[in-house]
């Protein structure tokens, strides 16, 4: 089992309201799983998805990853942990601009102190799985959007993670380019990758194997695809 989820309640203190963003939530999920989180806007999946990266803590509740309770660390473990264990695959790819693509997929190693001539030969392995090896020294604004979300896989594959998390990755993609990128996916999850991706789209929440929906900070349905 990779991620245990138990009891998890957040709340938010909105001035004098009390916003219940996730509800006693109870959630399993195995290795190598790939798994789609979906709901409309308010349902709670990007505080599920917040909390499952380590960018938030849960109100009430645990949440353990990889044998470890992550819900009560301090802000710097919690940094050392997305860094070692998860990958982010964003639907904006945070990538800096005046860096090559070679250079944004090195950037997690930088701060983990990995050598420099190391750093090059794993970024470019990851280029490489995604398709993108004879790009590496080109800026994401002389790359395609489809493009740009590769490095951005291929940067969120560069620490070999635990878990691989990602955000709307084909909400700025055209129907084709967001095709190609979910078969990256598919492809990674055959290799034995732990995919969570949160989407607003059902045809893209279909092609994973696994379908949790959120209501109102709760889970109503989940089922395999």
């Amino acid at each position: 089992m990779l991620i245990r989820i138990e009891n998890l309640t957040k709340i938010y203190q909105l001035g004098q309201v009390q916003v219940r963003a996730l509800n006693n939530v109870n959630l399993t999920i195995n290795k190598n799983e790939y798994v789609a989180i979906m709901g409309p806007s308010g349902s709670g999946k990007s505080t599920l998805m917040n909390i499952l990266g380590c960018l938030d803590v849960p109100t009430e509740g645990r949440y353990i990853l990889n044998d470890q309770d992550v819900s009560n660390l301090t802000d710097d473990e919690l940094a050392h942990i997305r860094n070692k264990e998860i990958g982010f695959v964003f639907q904006t790819f945070n990538l800096l601009p005046r860096a090559t693509a070679l250079h944004n997929v090195e950037l997690p190693l930088i701060y983990n102190g990995t050598p420099r001539v190391r750093r090059r030969e794993l970024a470019m392995q990851a280029l490489e799985r995604v398709g993108l090896a004879d790009r590496a020294m080109h800026r994401p604004s002389e790359l395609s959007g489809g493009q740009r979300q590769r490095v951005a896989i291929a940067r969120a594959l560069i620490n070999n993670p635990s878990l691989i998390l990602a955000d709307e990755p084909t909400g700025n993609l055209d129907s084709k380019t967001g095709e190609e990128i979910m078969q990256i996916f598919n492809e990674l999850n055959e290799a034995g990758n732990t995919i969570v991706l949160v989407t607003h789209e059902e045809d893209i929440g279909r092609r994973c194997k696994r379908l949790i929906r959120l209501l109102d900070g709760e889970i109503i349905n989940d089922e395999m695809n």
